[in-house]
C-alpha cells in the first residue's frame, strides 16, 4: 500500500485550518512528524495546531523548543478545539489516541490519517498509508515534495530524529537505500547528525540511567537465549526518580545479547495494567503477536496493552511469543 500523493495534495488544498494529532506516549517519530507537517502546512498559509493527549517527554523537548505542541486538558480543552480538518499521524488506532480519541470522534470536520503501521481502525478518516515506509517522518518528507514545500533545517531536524529513531539509528531491517537518500537531503539543509544523536542519547538523567540498570538486571532468557524479556513496575519509577518515558529504547538494549532473536518488555502503567513492547530481529512478525493482544506495529517492532497483574500478563503473553518464535528458529 502506497500513498496517492496527488489525492493527498488535492485534499489538503480544500482546508484552511488543521489540528494535528498523534499517539499517546509520543516518541520521536510521532513528534517529528507532527512538527514537520505543521511547518509544511504553515508554509502553505494554513492555520495549524498540534494537540496531543500526552505531554512531550523531557528528553524530547529539544524537538519543540518553541513549545508549539499543546496538551489536551492542560493547554486546551476539548470544547475549544476546532478545525476544517484533523490529521492523525503515526497511528491508525483509536486506543493510541488516548483522550484525543473522543475529540476526534466528536469533531464534525473531515479527518485524514498519514501512517506507516500495518492495520487500522475505522477512524472515519481518509487513509494515506505506506506499510513499507520505515517511519512516518519519511512520509512527511514525501508530503513536502508533493505539496511543493522545500526542505529547510527547522523542519528537517525533527524529521531526521523521527527517521533515525524509528530505524534504531539505521540498524533495523526497514532501512534501505532510499532511507539514506532522504537522510542526505535532510543533512543538506544543515542538520548535524552528531548533534541530534547527542540530544537523544547523551543527555540522560541519573534517574534514567538507574532505571535502565534495574530493567537490565531483571532480564531473563528463554529458548536458550533466543528470547529476552524484562519488566518495570510503576513503583520503580518513584524508587529511582524516573519517568515512564525513561523506558524508551530499553527493550532494544536486551537485543545486544549474542544470539538473541526477540525481546519483550512489560511496562507498568499508572492507571493499571502493562504496556508491552515487542522487538524482533528474525522472521518473527511481532506485529502479528501484538494484534492478538489488541495492539499493532511493525514486523520488527510492535506494542500492545494488557490489563492485569505482572504475573497474569506475563503468563498470558510470553507463551504466545515463545510458541511463535519456536516456529521460525
Amino acid at each position: 500500500m502506497t500513498v496517492n500523493w496527488k489525492r493527498f495534495a488535492d485534499q489538503i488544498s480544500h482546508y484552511q485550518s488543521f489540528v494535528l494529532v498523534s499517539h499517546v506516549r509520543p516518541d520521536c517519530d510521532a513528534l517529528g512528524s507532527e512538527l514537520g507537517m505543521a511547518y509544511i502546512l504553515r508554509k502553505l498559509g494554513k492555520q495549524v495546531r498540534i494537540i496531543n493527549a500526552h505531554r512531550v517527554p523531557p528528553s524530547l523537548q529539544f524537538l519543540d523548543p518553541a513549545g508549539n505542541i499543546e496538551i489536551l486538558g492542560e493547554d486546551v480543552e476539548a470544547e475549544d478545539i476546532s478545525a476544517d480538518c484533523i490529521m492523525i499521524l503515526d497511528t491508525s488506532a483509536w486506543v493510541q489516541l488516548g483522550d484525543m480519541a473522543d475529540v476526534v470522534r466528536a469533531a464534525p470536520c473531515d479527518k485524514m490519517v498519514l501512517d506507516h503501521h500495518v492495520g487500522e481502525d475505522d477512524l472515519g478518516a481518509t487513509m494515506y498509508k505506506d506499510y513499507q515506509a520505515e517511519a512516518c517522518g519519511t512520509l512527511v518528507v514525501q508530503a513536502a515534495d508533493a505539496l511543493g514545500v522545500p526542505l529547510v533545517r527547522p523542519m528537517a531536524v525533527p524529521l531526521f530524529a523521527a527517521i533515525a529513531t524509528d530505524t534504531g539509528w539505521f540498524r533495523f531491517g526497514s532501512v534501505n537505500a532510499d532511507t539514506y537518500r532522504v537522510i542526505a537531503r535532510l543533512v543538506d539543509t544543515g542538520v548535524v547528525p552528531a548533534e541530534v544523536y547527542s540530544d537523544l542519547y547523551e543527555r540522560d538523567t541519573l534517574a534514567r540511567l538507574k532505571l535502565r540498570g534495574l530493567i537490565l538486571s531483571r532480564t531473563e532468557s528463554e529458548l536458550d537465549g533466543a528470547l529476552m524479556h524484562t519488566y518495570v513496575e510503576t513503583r520503580d519509577f518513584e524508587a529511582v526518580g524516573a519517568l515512564p518515558s525513561d523506558t524508551e529504547d530499553s527493550v532494544n538494549l536486551t537485543l545486544a545479547v549474542e544470539n538473541t532473536k526477540a525481546a519483550v518488555i512489560f511496562v507498568g502503567q499508572r492507571m493499571g495494567g502493562f504496556k508491552i513492547s515487542f522487538r524482533s530481529r528474525c522472521d518473527l512478525a511481532v506485529n502479528e503477536i501484538a494484534q492478538r493482544f489488541g495492539g499493532g506495529g511493525h514486523k520488527a517492532a510492535a506494542g500492545a496493552f494488557q490489563e492485569g497483574t505482572l504475573s497474569d500478563v506475563k503468563a498470558r503473553v510470553l507463551p504466545v511469543v515463545i510458541e511463535e518464535l519456536q516456529k521460525v528458529l
